[in-house]
């Protein structure tokens, strides 16, 4: 149990599912080990026993450094009973399926020219990967349910709207949150534009305080501003001398990376809706109509963001393992760098030992968005102290941006009983209302296509979706 004393937490307990990460895991242990007011175990828990042990190993090295403040025990976990049980605070960060399932949802759809950027949260990408990843949370949460109904859970897993809306759907009692840092990137945007404005320097990401609506990958602030000034003018100029260029961050460059944009998404649909688009281009175009932003790999050049392909991820898993051997070996160690992530900082709050507001992903119980269903799960702002959430009111969302983010709220509901029924149908119709998919080839063509994508991922299905295949 979590013992408070000098304003320090000790003895904290986290459960980490997915221990065995070679992205996530070491920025989370990185994170903690550069904040001396937490402290106690991580038990690390994977389906690769071997990875969460090479965690284990990496983690154990990095608290023992004389450079590092926070101190923690690391251990692998055999079973999922045994990393739950007594956990103060569950991490949820795992890759449903592989690199060659991932590679099935993100260019199948090319052949009936329909691209994607991401291939994770919407689109056709989006829907078959919430197939596999479903299920898996339907597991995570009866095991919560059974093992840790009272720790605080925190999801780094995409598609996040459906891996919340699952876990609670499950355990309605839960205490989860989804946690995404695209929100962090528009405040990075606004801050460097607003530097540039007024001359300044050295200004923070989080003195740009944002009002925050949508559903993840595809949030809005319709406020914004920075030490009493409003930023929507400010925006606004710029966006107008700047509109063909772009944005490029100082430290980043569109055309040297297929995960930096230029921003010109953002400028676009802020000039055509009035709010400022709150997540990178190539998450943002996703949500859009498949003639638009993704009509073809030139138009994609054109707005100046990229396609990732699989194959890059593929050769970047490469790399990350060699690391992971160097690391565990002691031929290489961890850089104390900050993430910029914000989830120490909840765990602390939620601790009690601070007040913080973020964007995170819960349901809209509370009616934070009055014009969304309560049914779904929603991205607003949050104050998060000794443990408790209390979403704020964001208010409406105009007219024409909610119509864009229903058809998607929409699927979020056929996905989630699609999965849990093992319904083809249900995937039809979402691919059907799916506005990447919508109007880009026949029925028939786009019923051949959901086949087939079902088809490449059965190795991580249930059984039900192999009997009707």
């Amino acid at each position: 149990m979590m013992k408070y004393e000098n304003n320090k937490i000790s003895d904290l307990q986290i459960a980490y599912i997915g221990g065995g990460s070679r992205g996530w895991a070491w920025t989370f242990m990185t994170d903690l080990s550069m904040d001396d007011s937490l402290s106690g175990a991580i038990r690390l828990y994977d389906i690769d026993e071997e990875a969460a042990r090479h965690n284990e190993i990496i983690g154990s090295r990095l608290s023992n450094r004389p450079d590092t403040k926070g101190k923690w025990r690391y251990a692998t976990s055999k079973t999922i009973e045994e990393v739950l049980t007594g956990a103060d605070f569950v991490v949820i960060s795992i890759l449903p399926g592989t690199f060659d399932e991932m590679e099935s949802d993100v260019h199948l759809p090319e052949r009936l020219g329909i691209y994607q950027s991401v291939g994770d949260t919407a689109g056709p990408g989006g829907i078959i990967r919430a197939l596999r990843t479903i299920p898996m949370f339907v597991d995570i949460a009866c095991a919560i349910r059974d093992f840790a109904p009272d720790a605080w859970v925190i999801n780094y897993t995409n598609p996040m709207t459906l891996c919340v809306k699952t876990l609670y759907h499950v355990f309605p009692k839960i205490k989860a949150f989804g946690c995404c840092h695209e929100v962090f990137g528009t405040q990075k945007v606004l801050k460097g534009i607003c530097e540039e404005t007024f001359g300044l320097t050295g200004t923070d990401r989080r003195d740009i305080h944002v009002n925050v609506l949508g559903i993840n990958h595809f949030t809005w602030f319709d406020q914004a501003s920075y030490k009493g000034i409003d930023l929507f003018p400010v925006y606004r100029d710029f966006i107008q001398k700047n509109f063909e260029n772009g944005y490029n961050e100082p430290d980043k460059n569109w055309a040297n990376s297929t995960f930096n944009c230029a921003h010109r998404v953002k400028f676009h649909l802020f000039n055509r809706f009035g709010l400022i688009a709150a997540a990178g281009d190539r998450h943002l175009a996703e949500f859009m109509p498949g003639d638009e932003y993704l009509k073809d790999p030139e138009t994609v050049k054109g707005w100046k963001f990229g396609l990732t392909t699989v194959a890059w991820r593929k050769e970047d898993l490469k790399n990350r393992l060699a690391k992971s051997a160097r690391l565990v070996k002691g031929e290489e160690e961890i850089r104390l760098t900050p993430s910029g992530e914000e989830g120490i900082l909840l765990i602390k709050a939620l601790c009690g030992l601070d007040r913080v507001v973020s964007n995170v992903n819960i349901p809209n119980a509370a009616l934070q968005i009055p014009n969304l269903p309560a049914s779904a799960v929603v991205e607003t702002n949050a104050v998060f102290s000794r443990d408790s959430i209390k979403p704020l009111m964001a208010g409406e969302l105009p007219a024409p941006v909610r119509a864009l983010i229903l058809p998607h709220v929409e699927n979020h509901g056929h996905v989630l009983k699609a999965a849990l029924e093992c319904d083809r149908e249900l995937v039809y119709k979402a691919f059907f209302n799916d506005p990447l998919v919508k109007g880009r080839a026949c029925e028939d063509d786009i019923r051949r296509l959901a086949d087939d994508m079902i088809a490449n991922t059965l190795n991580y299905l249930p059984d039900g979706w192999k009997k009707l295949h």
